[in-house]
């Protein structure tokens, strides 16, 4: 084997071993989370709870998933809980009836028709973010700040200021009834919610490692500019990343209404916060081009297992946010600190490898190499 071949095995495994240790921290931090609360609380680990944190864990993984694609390439989408919003109000409107301009005519979508809108409508959001972002180069954090306001304000023109309850069990002389059994159902004992997120995590992994997509991916978040240099089709892999994660709001927007039996004007809050804390408690790093889906689903998790153990003992709601921002700020100042060290540890190898090449081929008088003549 070449030396090259050696040295590139080795980064690979060393690169393989970071992964591993930084998934490693997030699952010692799950495992701490369930056994503190575990032992202050004896309906902690039953059944019905646990059924529960799978439910409320899968909202956020998906979110958090669609987040992840985003984070890959230094971006970030602050728009993704108005979306969830959003497009549950849109199904909210079209189960109360679409009215027909010009006329006196209403109609009546069935299900699948309104979640497929509905989502459709989510995915918009995203590759508006995503056309912005790319082809006018505008900045992700002002143009996602920008749409989360549009898709909140939205929401609250086609709710205008009620809840809408009764009429997403639809009608049956209209045919549309269903949506809670098929989206608020539990396959096996297992909500369908979870079923979605372990889909939606199988199919982004199959998209991070096998496809030449998320190698562009890692590699726009790495060093765009050496990527596009590469022939790497920037524009194009930014505005399709976006769509993803409007695909994933649209998704988990269909999902909580049918958990939560109406649409509200406030659905999705907070939703983009806890999806970027999950993708960085799982060891994304906000600059880009490192993070796994398995990170971002146990990032998940903690967040889950946490939340909930807070609400079980009793734990006041305002000291449950204050508890779990500073869990988000100790994960991002761990990564910055592990990333500090890291650099200093290549500025070391590299000092060090230097002063070895150095040392190998004297430099004699004349500027001539090899070793200087011996003195008579």
């Amino acid at each position: 084997m070449s030396a090259a071949a050696t040295q590139e095995k080795s980064s690979g495994s060393k690169i393989n071993l970071g992964a591993f240790f930084i998934e490693a921290r997030a699952l010692v931090a799950l495992a701490i989370i369930i056994v503190i609360f575990a032992s202050m609380s004896d309906t902690y680990l039953s059944v019905g709870n646990l059924v529960t944190v799978a439910k409320d864990v899968a909202f956020n993984a998906i979110i958090a998933l669609g987040m992840l694609m985003v984070i890959l390439h230094s971006g970030i989408d602050l728009s993704v809980g108005s979306t969830v919003g959003l497009t549950g109000a849109v199904a909210g409107t079209l189960f109360q009836g679409l009215h027909l301009p010009l006329t006196d005519a209403v109609m009546y979508p069935s299900i699948w028709v309104i979640v497929v809108i509905a989502v459709a409508v989510g995915m918009l959001v995203g590759w508006v973010n995503g056309l912005l972002i790319a082809r006018l180069n505008l900045a992700p954090f002002i143009v996602t700040l920008g749409m989360l306001y549009v898709g909140r304000g939205l929401t609250q023109v086609l709710l205008d200021g009620t809840n809408i309850t009764n009429e997403l069990r639809g009608q049956e002389e209209l045919g549309n009834t269903g949506f809670f059994e098929v989206f608020a159902s539990s396959p096996l004992g297992v909500p369908i919610s979870a079923w979605v997120m372990v889909a939606v995590a199988i199919a982004f992994s199959i998209i991070l490692t096998r496809t030449p997509f998320g190698r562009w991916l890692y590699a726009i978040g790495s060093n765009e500019r050496a990527a596009a240099l590469s022939g790497v089709p920037v524009n194009q892999v930014k505005t399709r990343v976006y769509v993803l994660t409007g695909l994933c709001a649209g998704i988990v927007g269909m999902l909580q209404i049918a958990n939560i039996r109406s649409s509200t004007a406030d659905l999705g809050e907070f939703y983009e916060l806890n999806a970027i804390a999950a993708v960085v408690i799982g060891g994304a790093a906000l600059s880009g081009g490192r993070g796994t889906v398995r990170g971002t689903i146990i990032g998940a998790f903690v967040i889950g297992f946490l939340t909930n153990g807070l609400v079980i003992v009793g734990v006041s709601p305002f000291w449950q946010t204050v508890i779990t921002g500073a869990v988000i700020i100790l994960a991002v100042a761990v990564d910055q600190i592990q990333q500090i060290l890291q650099r200093r540890q290549a500025q070391a190898r590299a000092v060090a490898e230097a002063r070895r090449e150095s040392g190998k081929v004297p430099v004699g008088p004349g500027g001539h190499e090899g070793p200087p003549p011996e003195q008579t």
